[in-house]
């Protein structure tokens, strides 16, 4: 009898196991969110960019880091989002502004990026480039007051900035970005995703409906593409700067949602 009692036993014991490691495998799968958030700028501007909205996460207890990319080519600034994401401990979430978008969409490939957020944000497909991507929609006022230097660099010029990239905000805000722009290489904007990180992450966008820099229609359609959660603001390209509260809601929401192992 006790013989049969301990082979019931062991085989109970040896379910129980099997079910208790199915149920643990299966809450890891299930698992949502994420503490840790990448930002990453885009053309014009640097990493104070988000200075307005890093706070407001960090208030939630969110562990953030600000890129600070070269805008020397999109090589470049992928290894330096890649370093972002790799000194945070555990799944990412990246942000993306503007030219930002190509950046994560290339970086977003890391085996750390749990999921995207486009803000007023290109997202190319595999094999297109910035420009490739732009010019598929009309041309925005802003692109004329883009300006080309002797060194192969492009620069938004004073009234650009004020009335096209930037015009919701307070004319304090307006001249220091025209002081703080970051220049970029004219050749980043001709260079091609080689695998799109949308494809295989879930995506959320932030569209400016006043955006006098990348065509809101168009950012509109990006996000029916990349089949985000999408948001539209009245706001200029900036975005982040001009409505900090909504944009930084949009990505504790984001980040309370995604799915990780």
């Amino acid at each position: 009898m006790w013989t049969i009692n301990r082979a019931v036993l062991c085989a109970s014991l040896s379910i129980a196991l099997i079910l208790s490691t199915t149920q643990n495998v299966s809450a890891q799968a299930l698992a949502t969110g994420v503490k840790n958030v990448v930002l990453v700028h885009g053309t014009w501007a640097d990493g104070s960019s988000w200075s307005k909205v890093i706070p407001l996460l960090e208030a939630k207890g969110f562990n953030v880091i600000a890129v600070q990319n070269p805008l020397t080519s999109l090589g470049d600034d992928v290894a330096a989002t890649k370093r972002a994401i790799e000194l945070m401990n555990g799944p990412v979430l990246l942000v993306g502004h503007s030219w930002g978008g190509v950046v994560i969409t290339e970086a977003g490939n890391h085996d750390k990026v749990a999921g995207l957020v486009y803000v007023a944000a290109a997202a190319p497909d595999e094999g297109q480039s910035f420009l490739e991507l732009v010019q598929t929609a009309a041309s925005t006022p802003g692109n004329d007051e883009i300006k080309p230097d002797a060194y192969g660099f492009v620069s938004m010029s004073p009234k650009g900035i004020n009335e096209d990239f930037a015009q919701d905000l307070p004319q304090s805000e307006r001249k220091l970005l025209v002081a703080t722009q970051g220049p970029q290489a004219f050749t980043a904007l001709k260079e091609k995703i080689t695998k799109a990180a949308w494809k295989s992450k879930p995506s959320w966008y932030v569209v400016a409906a006043n955006d006098r820099m990348i065509n809101p229609d168009m950012e509109r359609t990006l996000a029916k593409k990349l089949k985000a959660t999408t948001i539209e603001l009245k706001s200029s390209h900036v975005a982040m700067l001009a409505q900090p509260e909504k944009v930084a809601a949009f990505i504790l929401e984001a980040a309370s949602k995604v799915k990780t192992m």
